[in-house]
């Protein structure tokens, strides 16, 4: 099996790369190492990896790396609503356009396994639980532009799509920005966060467990294939105040305060059912507790504010 994975040295693409070589997958990354991140180091010794420095707005590199592959993994992206925001016109060449250009070069044999986000559902209903027939509405430009590329994608057909829950723990191209990596860490590092809507919900679901995902997506294509599936755990639908409280359990010294003034420039706040892919045998291995332990030990090597995707 051959597999291409763009933006495949980011913070997914670290975890699942090795997971894949050692399933004795061929695969080739394309990642233009924005952030100077040297995270696939450790398997460069595998002769099954193939990494190319480039972009994936280059029709003709990606015209070249797409010939031939089985699947094709499209992680590169401008991820986040700052992020986004900050840089509106990069975001929809790599968000969206570049994913157009996939469907254009691609044979129709050629699977898609595409990640979505599920802050597509914008504002949920009280007590409701998002589901994949939920409506989509999208707030920020991310959450616009990422089902956008969803809904022409299941249109092209051949494809898999996950709306994946806010990620967290640690992985080689660390990220400081996500929101549970970002209320350890400051429970480490300052002791408190001061929070804006404190009320408002998501799901959070383990980087492990998402690259854990893709490969079941793999395994299991033909029964899952043209359909989109939310990927979070199923007992992590919390406010982030029930966040921080859950970080205080393992930080005793950490603090948080709510602001009445202030808004959180990503307005989401809904809560997610993962019943459908855990239909197909999928189920998570690391609970929200353990990623919290994870990230508190992680963030005694961890000093450094460049892993923020700003």
């Amino acid at each position: 099996m051959k597999v291409l994975i763009t933006g495949g040295a980011g913070y997914i693409g670290s975890i699942l790369v090795p997971m894949l070589l050692e399933k004795n997958v061929e695969v080739t990354v394309v990642d233009n190492f924005y952030y100077q991140q040297t995270s696939l180091l450790d398997v460069c010794f595998n002769p099954k990896l193939k990494v190319v420095r480039g972009d994936v707005r280059d029709e003709k590199l990606m015209k070249s790396l797409i010939k031939g592959q089985d699947i094709i993994i499209p992680l590169a992206c401008l991820v986040g609503a700052s992020l986004c925001d900050k840089f509106p016109q990069e975001a929809r060449a790599i968000n969206l356009e570049a994913i157009m250009l996939l469907l254009k070069l691609r044979k129709q044999q050629q699977k898609i396994i595409f990640p979505n986000t599920n802050s597509g559902y914008g504002v949920g209903e009280s007590g409701i639980y998002c589901t994949e027939e939920s409506p989509l509405r999208p707030i920020s430009l991310y959450g616009r532009l990422k089902v956008a590329a969803e809904e022409i994608l299941l249109d092209a057909g051949n494809v898999i799509t996950f709306r994946l829950a806010t990620v967290f723990g640690i992985s080689p191209r660390m990220r400081l920005d996500l929101l549970v990596n970002d209320f350890v860490y400051r429970s480490v590092n300052d002791g408190y966060v001061v929070l804006f809507e404190a009320d408002f919900k998501r799901n959070y679901i383990h980087v492990r467990d998402v690259a854990r995902a893709f490969i079941h997506a793999i395994d299991n294509f033909d029964k899952m294939k043209n359909e989109s599936y939310n990927v979070g755990l199923s007992d992590a639908n919390l406010s982030k105040r029930e966040l921080c409280e859950e970080i205080k359990k393992q930080a005793p010294k950490f603090t948080f305060v709510e602001s009445s003034i202030g808004k959180d420039p990503d307005q989401r706040n809904y809560i997610v059912s993962n019943d459908k892919i855990e239909k197909t045998g999928y189920k998570p291995q690391f609970s929200l507790t353990s990623g919290i332990s994870e990230l508190i030990k992680g963030y005694q090597i961890i000093k450094r504010t460049e892993f923020i995707n700003i």
